[in-house]
């Protein structure tokens, strides 16, 4: 049976199937132990559970970098850091907001210092290659900041090998295999906070001196066999990222430390903890959905209440289920703290629709007086009545359930964290662990206390007076740190207008789309009318585009500049060969700063017509490929990887023959910029025959198929025409169809081939 899912629309589209039913507490009723045994489903809803000897929970940023700083400082051999986001300028200290060991206060810097006292110390640095939409919100040039100005043990690699709308999204810090950080933090700038998240606070600005808003969020700290588990799931990840395989880390026994930070004290010892991944399908590799399964499982076996933290309510899925959860016992209630609201436009709109849904389904399961949804907030002391009210963004992706499960990682309750992104959480079972229960439960309690201004104990006393988790909330003395709830009809709750479609799908998609499935695979893009509709609109939008773009070069003062024989009379001043001269210059000049080698080659068609500028353009793509391979092999493979980083090992491999047909598939297959090829070519000294004959076989359908383009986009421009529209479509489509049908011809080939080699090693450690 195929789910549907609402849309902020109201319009049903097409899902995968349904995760199985959860099992339910009354098969469990009699054995708690066996119930908390059994909440962990290898194959469904975790990885592995591995021990851990240890298992801690840093509560904002202040002290999961303090502990973070102090482990780091006792690594011997290998740390690794996997984030959607890591910056350089990352201010890595605790509640002082000082460094206290001597060494520089900002991330950058500290890594550098770090492994120039422990020169064999080695760092691995994974981030992903993100979507030019957060260019505002990151470092600038990361690799600059934390390759290559910094020493050689530091690598960085741009993870970009997840499908189209996707991102790695796994928050993950590794030290020498012996342990492990996972959970919603980022070594990134506006996340450091501490506790109190005092609005004066002055240490909380970004690198401008720009303050910003309190920051909430958690993370968890394992030992022992749980941290080994993260070790090969990071390497695994850098693995499928930059195509090396990292060796496991030795430390000898005699330099073994205990990597532990002696200031934070374990909240478990000798517990089982889950490892729940998301996976989207990509290439190969299969779809992992062990994060949604095991949110469901655990609402399942919820008996009195559930509290969770998390930066978006917006996944039908969880409403659903906890709506189910709730008729099936009528005695449990529900807290989720989220953020009031949220600050980009886009974010705002898709996300308060979602939460608006959620309520929607809870409200018609008659189960909403049962639920409160609240958002931490702080009332500035000595304003009076109208007090300014300060928002604390809540960024944790946390459940407890009852006092016998604990979850904490990088999934938010949306549907991207359920198919789309890559995600990471961890969660502890307490079962019948009289110790655990305790502690799962004062961590609940510590959380609430942060929020509404108490002690722990004060929350705690409120929960026995009461004997309800809401009840207790509400009876808190109303501080300046409150929960402030979120009611179902107010405009915090609803967004001012419902989101187009096509955004909700951007922000907010349940799936991806790989183009490498688009050939010869209906799931990749769904089978619905709602999606053929789409297509059919965006095939028209794309004609209104490019007549519009002619008619704005045709009847505008760009008319001017589009004329195709001011750009012939330039280059005819040159004359003769002259002219094929400065063509292959400007290609040449193009390949060494990493020009779209396809725009040059449709407009030289446009300026000098199809034939002349065939054979132009064919000259000066030869020209600036034997040029930039000439640089490669200068270069060597050490030089290419310090300037380009890890992901050179990609085409590397893709040379791997290193014969002519290899080249040619290399070059129709776009796995890379044309000028990165050409480097790695020369790189790995592939023979120069080789390579300019499968240069010149591989670049010939794209050489005659961008020239057609330029030639009748010039013509377009002169004289618009729906045949002139179809023709430059037809040649679009074209292209596109030759890179995904070559593309999808080699993951064919090559798809069996790996996973029979990746089968040995697919099981978890």
């Amino acid at each position: 049976m195929i789910a549907m899912q609402e849309t902020t629309s109201g319009e049903a589209v097409a899902e995968r199937p349904a995760p199985p039913p959860p099992a339910t507490p009354g098969d469990h009723d009699g054995d708690v132990d066996g119930l908390a045994r059994g909440v962990f489903r290898p194959g469904r809803n975790v990885w592995c559970a591995p021990q851990a000897r240890r298992a801690a929970v840093l509560i904002d940023a202040a002290a999961y970098f303090a502990a973070l700083r102090q482990a780091m400082l006792q690594a011997r051999r290998a740390i690794y850091i996997i984030g959607w986001d890591v910056d350089s300028r990352t201010p890595l200290v605790g509640p002082s907001g000082e460094a206290e060991d001597g060494l520089p206060r900002e991330l950058g810097p500290f890594l550098s210092a770090l492994v120039q006292r422990r020169p064999e110390l080695e760092i691995k640095i994974l981030l992903w290659d993100y979507s030019l939409f957060f260019t505002t919100e990151r470092e600038a040039m990361p690799a600059f900041a934390l390759r290559w100005s910094t020493p050689p043990q530091i690598d960085l690699c741009l993870d970009d090998a997840i499908p189209l709308g996707s991102s790695h999204h796994q928050k993950l810090v590794v030290i020498d295999e012996r342990l492990a950080f996972c959970g919603g933090l980022d070594l990134t700038i506006r996340r450091w906070d501490d506790c109190r998240h005092d609005p004066g606070n002055s240490r909380r600005v970004d690198p401008a001196g720009k303050p910003y808003h309190p920051f909430h969020d958690v993370q968890m700290m394992v030992d022992g066999e749980a941290a080994q588990a993260l070790a090969e799931l990071a390497r695994r990840r850098w693995e499928r990222a930059a195509c090396e395989r990292l060796p496991r880390c030795a430390v000898p026994a005699e330099e073994a430390a205990d990597s532990w930070p002696a200031r934070v004290a374990p909240d478990f010892r000798d517990v089982a903890v889950g490892i729940a991944r998301t996976e989207p399908p990509y290439s190969d590799q299969e779809e992992v959905r062990e994060v949604e399964a095991l949110f469901h499982d655990m609402i399942g076996q919820a008996r009195r209440s559930i509290y969770v933290e998390s930066q978006y309510l917006a996944c039908g899925g969880f409403a659903r289920a906890l709506a189910a959860a709730m008729r099936r016992q009528p005695q449990l209630e529900a807290v989720l703290v989220c953020p009031r609201t949220y600050h980009g436009a886009l974010e705002r709109t898709v996300m308060l629709a979602g939460r608006a849904r959620l309520m929607r389904v809870l409200r018609k399961a008659g189960v909403a007086t049962r639920v409160l949804i609240a958002a931490p907030r702080i009332r500035q002391a000595g304003s009076g009545d109208g007090a300014r009210q300060i928002d604390v963004s809540v960024h944790a992706k946390l459940m407890i359930v009852d006092d016998r499960y604990l979850r904490i990682g990088s999934a938010n309750l949306c549907n991207r964290s359920m198919g789309t992104d890559t995600e990471c959480d961890v969660a502890v079972a307490a079962g019948a662990d009289a110790e655990a229960r305790a502690a799962i439960a004062r961590l609940r309690n510590r959380l609430i206390a942060e929020h509404c201004g108490a002690e722990p104990a004060e929350v705690e006393s409120a929960l026995v007076r009461t004997g309800s988790l809401i009840a207790a909330v509400k009876a808190l003395p109303r501080r300046a740190h409150h929960l402030h709830a979120i009611n179902y009809d107010s405009n915090e709750a609803v967004p001012a207008s419902a989101p187009v479609p096509v955004l909700a799908a951007v922000a907010d998609p349940a799936r991806p789309i790989d183009p490498t499935q688009l050939i010869g695979d209906g799931k990749a893009l769904g089978r619905s009318r709602r999606r053929t509709l789409l297509a059919v609109a965006g095939v028209v939008l794309a004609i209104a585009f490019v007549l519009a773009l002619s008619l704005a070069w045709t009847m505008t003062p760009l008319a001017a500049w589009a004329d195709p024989a001011l750009w012939q009379g330039w280059f005819g001043a040159l004359d003769g060969p002259w002219a094929i001269l400065a063509v292959i210059a400007l290609f040449v000049l193009a390949g060494l700063v990493v020009f779209p080698v396809t725009l040059l080659i449709a407009a030289t068609a446009a300026f000098f017509g199809l034939w002349p500028g065939l054979l132009y353009a064919g000259a000066g793509v030869l020209a600036s490929a034997l040029t930039t391979y000439g640089l490669g092999r200068w270069l060597g493979p050490n030089g290419l990887r310090q300037f380009f980083g890890p992901r050179v090992n990609f085409l590397v491999r893709s040379f791997a023959r290193r014969g002519i047909p290899a080249v040619t598939l290399v070059r129709i297959v776009p796995v890379a910029p044309f000028s990165l090829i050409n480097l790695a070519a020369g790189a790995i000294r592939i023979p120069v025959l080789h390579y300019t004959i499968g240069t010149v076989l591989g670049l010939a359908p794209g050489l005659g198929l961008m020239s057609l383009l330029g030639d009748n986009l010039s013509e377009l421009l002169r004289r618009p025409s729906l045949g002139g529209v179809a023709i430059v479509l037809g040649v679009i489509a074209g292209t596109v169809a030759l890179a995904l049908a070559a593309q999808a011809f080699v993951t064919r080939r090559r798809g069996p081939r790996r996973r029979r080699g990746e089968l040995a090693k697919e099981a978890p450690p």
